[in-house]
């Protein structure tokens, strides 16, 4: 049985306005893509039941906790066949191919993440095959990195070329099963895919529905490059102008400014803060923001965790967060509440601070979907590379979905420091059923070593690395030091992470040094009022920023 999460009727606001041949509770291409873009749809719990998962090429020597020697092997990739990392190697046509993923059951692949084999060749000669529904000729297929820079079949930002990998965010349905191969032996990978309840109605991809689809395509593509462009911003869909509340205050060190939002069924739907100065890097540390739902406080987080800059003033743009050059610091996550709401900002640091705190609140239809936006922190410092270790972001529990983290590292030494994997278990599980192959390659890029440059998308980026950022550009492409503060973020839109009992994310430390280093991430989720996380504010870890060495 594939039934996991209680079944609730397929709904999508959106998809009212647009035209579809496929009724509402069938997943489609168009369904999926419309969802991308709909920030509504991420604070309701899913209305179609599905668990995420992955096929990556994770060490098959990890096993369980309980064998340290096995659960922290970091071998990922296949060098002559020496070291598995797929499922089998199958004869096609007297050709050879290698299966990485197989699943059984309706699902969509959401997310697909392939590096270049070398840290200096951008190219492949890989084939990959997708099989749909046990079809024996593939529904696409294509150069590995051609069809996922964003460059050819796939438009920017639907696939991307980040830093020495190509990622695609390009859904791919399918109602029976999915098989994808690679023609050359496999070196790292990861497929994210939803894996449907039985019963679930699922059309699966075509290239004649890919083509009937392109204008969709492309309109969402325009949307996700214009993040303040949707219809979910300053104006709902229904005509009713949002309320826009401000307050500006110079904060002394441990005093507060709080915002009062209106009282009744409603939603933030944008949430910005400006500091009068960034010249201390610290104080995206030291200033946290607080927010308060319905008598609870589901926020706490600097600044830098909660925006995506980490320590210092590091600006990019993503679909749900965007850091501007001139200071403001703003967000889109939709956050729902039923009575009152309240957002302040609190000085940790000693010396004053000017603010600016901006919200727009519009309308919300609360229904037993409806769920709380929360964001936690952890610190910490020193952290040891030695042993290694898996380092715990956030345990959940209760019912939500997890949509993204920032992570910021402090490094002290000029090795690679990410090579952890990712371990994250939904609802009890005994073994990871997202299993990754390093810290880079969860955050889309890979040879991290070397690819300390910025980059950033409207799903994830590097603000920082090294000394590096969107004003201060990497001119020395074979240059290889981590030395410093990194800060790598990623959100989640057709990927979050829905869990009906628990959550458990765990990142390895797993440095090529020994050495200590020091450990800061934000986490965002949504959950309902009884959700409880491990995560309590941390006031005296956020003024132990970890020096520089």
């Amino acid at each position: 049985m594939k039934s996991f999460l209680p079944i609730v009727v397929f709904t999508l606001s959106s998809i009212a306005s647009t035209s579809m041949t496929w009724a509402a509770e069938t997943v489609t291409i168009e369904s999926l893509l419309q969802e991308m873009i709909d920030r509504d749809a991420v604070a309701r719990f899913p209305a179609t039941d599905f668990r995420l998962k992955q096929a990556s090429s994770y060490n098959r020597a990890s096993q369980t906790p309980e064998e340290p020697k096995g659960w922290f092997n970091n071998f990922d990739r296949n060098t002559n066949n020496q070291h598995h990392n797929f499922v089998r190697m199958e004869e096609v046509d007297g050709r050879k191919e290698w299966v990485v993923m197989e699943e059984q059951g309706s699902g969509a692949i959401t997310r697909i993440w392939v590096p270049w084999r070398g840290q200096q060749n951008p190219n492949s000669k890989i084939i990959i095959r997708f099989y749909l529904d046990g079809e024996t000729e593939p529904a696409l297929e294509g150069n590995m990195f051609s069809l996922f820079q964003g460059k050819g079949l796939v438009p920017y930002p639907l696939a991307h070329e980040s830093l020495r990998s190509a990622v695609s965010f390009f859904p791919i349905p399918y109602a029976k099963g999915c098989k994808v191969t690679m023609s050359d032996h496999p070196f790292f990978f990861q497929f994210t895919y939803r894996d449907y309840a039985e019963g679930t109605q699922v059309k699966t991809f075509t290239k004649q529905d890919f083509e009937a689809a392109k204008p969709l395509i492309q309109s969402t593509c325009k949307t996700l490059q214009s993040p303040d462009s949707g219809t979910h911003q300053e104006v709902r869909s229904g005509g009713k102008a949002a309320d826009v509340l401000s307050k500006s205050a110079t904060l002394e060190p441990n005093s507060e400014a709080a915002l009062r939002l209106p009282s009744g069924e409603a939603a933030v739907r944008r949430l910005s803060v400006k500091l009068g100065s960034y010249e201390d890097p610290e104080v995206t540390r030291s200033v946290v923001l607080k927010i308060d739902f319905d008598g609870k406080e589901t926020v706490w987080c600097p600044i830098g965790d909660f925006f995506g800059c980490g320590i210092g003033l590091n600006p990019f743009q993503g679909w749900y967060r965007t850091v501007s050059d001139d200071g403001t610091l703003t967000s889109r996550w939709v956050m729902p509440y039923q009575e009152n709401a309240t957002v302040a900002v609190v000085n940790l640091g000693e010396q004053p601070v000017q603010v600016d705190l901006s919200a727009t609140v519009g309308d919300w239809d609360w229904d037993d979907r409806s769920m709380y936006f929360h964001a936690g922190w952890r610190g910490q410092y020193p952290v040891p590379t030695r042993p290694y270790s898996d380092w715990n972001y956030v345990s959940l529990k209760g019912r939500g979905v997890y949509v993204g983290d920032t992570l910021t590292i402090m490094n002290p030494v000029a090795k690679w420091w990410g090579e952890g994997d990712e371990k994250i278990f939904v609802d009890g599980e005994s073994f990871p059923s997202l299993f990754g192959t390093g810290t880079e390659d969860y955050y889309a890029y890979s040879w991290g070593g070397i690819s300390t440059d910025f980059y950033e998308h409207p799903f994830h980026a590097q603000p920082f690395c090294h000394q590096y950022n969107k004003l201060n550009r990497k001119q020395d492409a074979a240059e290889r030091n981590t030395q410093g503060y990194s800060t790598e973020t990623r959100t989640r839109a057709l990927d979050t992470i829905p869990f009906s009992k628990s959550l458990q994310l765990d990142m390895e430390v797993w440095s090529w040094n020994d050495c200590d280093m020091g450990y800061g991430v934000g986490m965002y989720w949504y959950g309902d009022s009884e959700t409880a996380s491990n995560r309590q504010p941390e006031p005296v870890e956020v003024l132990n920023v970890p020096p520089l060495p």
